[in-house]
């Protein structure tokens, strides 16, 4: 049986005019079934119309700050770094994946991206607009969990992990999503405040977001295996 192909969105360096991408992504999916291959930026349909054709499933990786008028909002002083490359090439992609029902996972920036573009919005900057009793911008080594979210009970997340009802995870980001788009359901929320940590889209075959970093976190707890493993399944079919 031949592998799924994900395609996964790469980051943007401005300083060397370079495309990057952290490794944990790839490894993730290989480890898990798939065959991953990392995405060009472009603003040519053309080319993204030919990898969605072939693409399998699809992966929006973590990164800066989307442009705030994406959601009808001007920057405010907290806004973080952005990427108009990532933007404009991460808006053909998804329009066309969502449009084919192609699978599809955001994470981080890339749960925040679907939101937005789906209708919804995010807290320019969670601490200051939208504070909570925990500190979502972690410090520590990126595969040590920081705080805990609530699955929501009968969701699919929950059936993922057995009706579990709770996962640690790693944190770091400053946005968080504020209003969310119609046709999306949250799945999980930071424990004890509720800023939204997992998002899904119900009318599509496999449409999901997390807003922690599974790709990295993976390294010492292999139960976060289970997000690529349900996107690998989903792009299997």
């Amino acid at each position: 049986m031949s592998r799924p192909l994900i395609g996964v969105t790469p980051l943007y360096d401005y300083n060397y005019n370079s495309w990057w991408i952290i490794p944990g992504y790839l490894d993730a999916i290989i480890a898990t079934g798939g065959a991953p291959v990392m995405l060009p930026f472009t603003d040519n349909e053309d080319v993204v119309k030919e990898h969605i054709e072939r693409l399998d499933g699809i992966i929006f990786t973590g990164g800066p700050d989307s442009d705030p008028a994406l959601y009808g909002e001007k920057p405010i002083l907290k806004l973080g770094s952005t990427a108009p490359i990532r933007d404009v090439t991460e808006i053909i992609y998804f329009e066309h994946a969502y449009a084919k029902d192609l699978p599809i996972i955001g994470i981080c920036r890339g749960m925040q991206l679907i939101n937005i573009l789906l209708g919804g919005s995010v807290w320019q900057d969670q601490p200051s607009q939208f504070p909570g009793t925990t500190n979502h911008n972690q410090r520590e080594p990126n595969y040590i969990p920081t705080h805990k979210v609530d699955i929501i009970q009968g969701s699919p997340l929950s059936a993922w992990y057995d009706g579990l009802t709770e996962l640690e995870v790693n944190s770091f980001h400053h946005q968080v999503l504020k209003t969310v788009a119609d046709g999306v359901e949250v799945i999980a929320r930071s424990q004890g405040e509720d800023i939204i940590e997992a998002i899904y889209v119900p009318e599509k075959k496999f449409c999901y977001g997390f807003q922690w970093h599974p790709e990295t976190l993976r390294k010492g707890r292999k139960e976060q295996d289970r997000i690529f493993e349900q996107l690998v399944k989903a792009a299997s079919n």
